[in-house]
């Protein structure tokens, strides 16, 4: 079948529709003679003609669903496919048209389409939740228009409404107007319309520690770290070796090999320690107060640990 050529300035949608509006449609008669072609000899063609005549009943029941924010191209083209997949299934001795048949398996094809590309978040994961999705918003807007007319309801009478109506709990409800409120966003998006605008990633929170905070430890550390290295120098050379061997070390040194060491007793290395502590203790107090490091205004304790 030759067709008239279309001005190149037609939208695609609108092309495509004035294209599958030259296709003919079919008497009963015709339709149960391609079906039973088709059936039994598996004639592709007759398949094609089934097709291609009720493509026009598909974009109907597509702009049932133009509603949910998708392109009508995607919706037909799911809808075309639950057609095709009808005229497979399609059974010519039944006392029934083609198109009777095939639109629940074109709104089955819609609707699950629907479903999978609405949110990363599976939306309807049961028959009801499925139902209920779909049957929402309509009945909204019968409600909406009858409460318009006969005064405002609020929105918990509507919730109980739309429950009775819908023969499911206002729980479930609020739960799927909640899912259908909350639709995916990209964090690449950007905030504003402004070119250079920041993308939302930008304004969220991070869970790790501010990066004030992490500056002000970092330099307080460094602080820290001068402040105790100076201490030191205040210390002989035995108090030192002692206090870095007992106090800094990762294996920290026994009295006895500190003795053992220097030449003298266990528990003489146990008065240098002590002796050591006490002039960091000092040392370190002005520090203690400058960080306001609870120490309650007493020297800062520095813990022995035990000798092996």
């Amino acid at each position: 079948m030759k067709r008239a050529s279309l001005p190149s300035t037609a939208g695609s949608l609108e092309r495509y529709l004035a294209e599958i509006n030259q296709f003919p449609l079919l008497t009963a008669e015709a339709e149960r003679t391609l079906a039973r072609t088709y059936l039994e000899k598996g004639d592709t063609r007759a398949a094609h003609r089934l097709v291609t005549a009720n493509l026009r009943f598909v974009v109907k029941v597509a702009y049932e669903y133009r509603s949910y924010g998708f392109k009508m191209g995607d919706l037909i083209q799911e809808g075309n496919l639950g057609l095709m997949k009808a005229v497979q299934k399609f059974d010519p001795d039944k006392e029934i048209r083609l198109i009777s048949y095939a639109v629940w398996w074109i709104r089955a094809y819609i609707q699950n389409y629907i479903l999978k590309s609405y949110s990363l978040v599976k939306l309807g994961t049961t028959q009801a939740q499925r139902k209920l999705f779909f049957s929402l918003a309509r009945t909204k807007r019968e409600l909406d228009q009858a409460s318009t007319e006969h005064g405002s309801d609020s929105d918990g009478e509507n919730t109980s409404k739309i429950a009775r109506k819908l023969n499911v709990k206002p729980g479930e409800v609020e739960e799927m107007t909640q899912r259908m409120g909350s639709r995916d966003l990209s964090l690449d998006a950007p905030i504003g319309q402004e070119d250079g605008s920041s993308p939302y990633l930008d304004s969220m929170a991070g869970s790790g520690p501010l990066q004030d905070h992490e500056l002000e430890a970092a330099q307080q550390q460094t602080v820290v770290q001068a402040r105790i290295a100076q201490a030191l120098t205040r210390l002989d050379p035995r108090e030192r070796y002692i206090v870095e061997q007992r106090l800094m070390g990762d294996q920290p040194a026994t009295l006895k090999d500190l003795g053992d060491h220097f030449g003298f007793s266990r528990e003489r290395a146990r008065q240098l320690e002590i002796r050591a502590k006490g002039k960091l203790k000092q040392e370190l107090q002005e520090l203690a107060v400058e960080f306001d490091w609870p120490v309650d205004g007493q020297p800062v304790e520095i813990d022995e640990r035990a000798a092996a």
